[in-house]
């Protein structure tokens, strides 16, 4: 059954103002703690008011229009705006600097670019040094009377134009309404394209994975730019009629009260958020909530999945997916059982199966890669942006797609997630998996975080190196992480070198930026010269290398 046929989004938000009118859509919480509210009618006529700005501007079906905002409602009217008119959006990462800005927009060359006032300097220089072609800056989020030189004012513009679209472009279910730029963790980011029918299909999905109804309230903080805000928080929950709450920023100090005070029955967690959240001092109201659910992506340890249950009284439901997959495609489904660590089994419209690197189908219980078939441009992403080589390697002709991660299926179709095919150390002819390391070394008593990557080694194919950030006002030395890992699990798991640092860099969405550590230990092995000491080495040889990787 097509549950989108040929429904575009401004059709959807159409008949969402007309059956919800007065129902609150969107509540909005600054950083300073102001809100702002919008009911399903209000959004959607300052949906439009972007819509006919836009189409003043010459913005035509097809053109790209890059927004670099922060998490606000200027990003939602310009988002869904430029869907109803035909453009495309380009959402770009808030923290990107000139280099990642100018890759970006050399790619897609939009033709308007709305940003944050912070950015302009930034897009400035970007016109002048790499010709880029962005006829017009819009600036959000400031003043509404402020005259900016060389720019628009968006939200000044706003308010002039009438709450009713003036022009009618023809759109389909199948036309482009956003790329998305993947998280780049390891590799340079590439541009997924997303159809009107992928964000559709996203809220009907999410909505029955979580089963969310009109009377929910779902609480994200997860950045606007990212899959995760846009198809399992945004899409699902207007699609359903429900009150969306977005939070300008993530406050481990302020989140839990948040969840309380905004009486929201769903949120979602990354690791770190769970981790942050755990180590704040404890208090009497934490189960006084509304929640329902936590949505949960990526792995963790079991002790501290035990410890936010019994402390928060509120269960998680794993779903794992991937900005290509454009929802959790596979997940806790309702009705069945939870089996943790299991990160669910199939959702509605995608088959999934564990294969080798020949492509054979693998028995229950052995790893391999998770392999996923759906629709392309409906199910799975259309395809990467001006990118055929990388989309004919990542996506077949039958829309089998290649996710890259490891796990396994158990007999009853439960899936279990192992690592990221670029997390997996190949060491002495023994695959490691590096969020394995990381779970174990959580173990420790003094450790708050740690990262696992593998290091190029002229003996052993690639060692591995671990970074490990102390608990506050704990101290730790490499010998003694490294005698630790050596009382407890396999000697080809230990690392050989382990780093102490302060904190460790990370995407908008909390994942660690590998990509960047393991530059800065290439860069270190020119001074370091430490080869695999797992495969011979003397203890104190070990010794000496933990010594002088240690850092603060």
């Amino acid at each position: 059954m097509d549950i989108v046929g040929d429904k575009n989004i401004r059709r959807v938000w159409d008949e969402l103002s007309r059956t919800y009118a007065d129902k609150t859509a969107l509540v909005f919480e600054s950083l300073a703690g102001e809100t702002r509210e919008f009911s399903y009618a209000e959004l959607n006529a300052e949906i439009n008011r972007a819509a006919n700005l836009f189409l003043k501007l010459h913005v035509a079906k097809g053109d790209r229009v890059v927004i670099q905002l922060y998490n606000s409602p200027e990003f939602l009217f310009a988002w869904f705006a430029l869907a109803k008119i035909g453009a495309i959006a380009v959402p770009v990462n808030a923290h990107f600097l000139q280099n990642e800005c100018a890759s970006v927009v050399a790619k897609c060359k939009p033709k308007i670019a709305v940003i944050e006032e912070r950015f302009r300097q930034l897009y400035d220089n970007l016109r002048l040094t790499s010709g880029a072609a962005i006829e017009t800056i819009l600036i959000a989020r400031s003043d509404p009377e402020l005259e900016i030189a060389g720019c628009l004012n968006f939200n000044g513009l706003l308010r002039r134009q009438p709450a009713t679209l003036e022009r009618i472009v023809a759109v389909s279910s199948a036309d482009v309404a956003e790329i998305l730029c993947t998280s780049g963790t390891t590799s340079t980011p590439k541009g997924v394209v997303i159809t009107h029918y992928n964000l559709l299909f996203a809220g009907h999905y999410t909505g029955w994975q979580g089963c969310i109804r009109a009377t929910d309230r779902y609480l994200s903080m997860m950045p606007v730019w990212h899959i995760d805000l846009q198809c399992t928080a945004a899409m699902p929950t207007f699609m359903a009629g429900a009150t969306f709450i977005l939070l300008e920023k993530y406050s481990a100090r302020r989140f839990w009260r948040q969840v309380c005070l905004h009486r929201a029955t769903l949120t979602e967690c990354i690791p770190l958020m769970v981790r942050t959240l755990l180590a704040q001092p404890q208090q009497s109201w934490e189960q006084s909530h509304c929640l329902r659910e936590v949505f949960f992506y990526l792995p963790m340890t079991e002790q501290e999945k035990d410890d936010f249950y019994r402390r928060f009284n509120v269960r998680f439901l794993t779903s794992y997916g991937m900005t290509e997959t454009i929802v959790g495609l596979l997940g806790d489904r309702p009705g069945d059982e939870r089996r943790w660590p299991a990160i669910g089994r199939p959702g509605f419209g995608y088959d999934i199966r564990i294969i080798d690197e020949q492509g054979n189908e693998l028995p229950p219980h052995t790893v391999g890669e998770i392999y996923v078939k759906g629709v392309p441009g409906k199910t799975l992403f259309k395809e990467y942006y001006q990118d055929p080589a990388a989309t004919a390697d990542a996506l077949s002709a039958e829309g089998w797609l290649h996710t890259g991660d490891k796990g396994y299926v158990d007999e009853d179709g439960y899936f279990y997630f192992v690592d990221r095919q670029s997390n997996l150390i190949k060491r002495a002819g023994e695959n490691i998996s590096s969020t394995e390391i990381e779970n174990f070394l959580l173990t420790h008593p003094r450790v708050a975080d740690a990262a696992v990557v593998g290091v190029p080694d002229c003996v052993c194919d690639e060692m591995v190196k671990a970074f490990v950030i102390p608990k506050a006002g704990a101290t730790l030395d490499a010998e003694e992480i490294i005698a630790y890992c050596r009382a407890h699990i396999a000697k080809f798991k230990v690392p050989s070198v382990v780093e102490i640092r302060s904190s460790l860099p990370r995407t908008s969405t909390g994942k660690v930026k590998k990509n960047i550590l393991c530059e800065e230990s290439l860069a270190g092995r020119a001074v370091l010269a430490i080869i695999d000491r797992n495969c011979g080495a003397e203890p104190k040889e070990r010794e000496v290398c933990g010594r002088i990787a240690e850092r603060d």
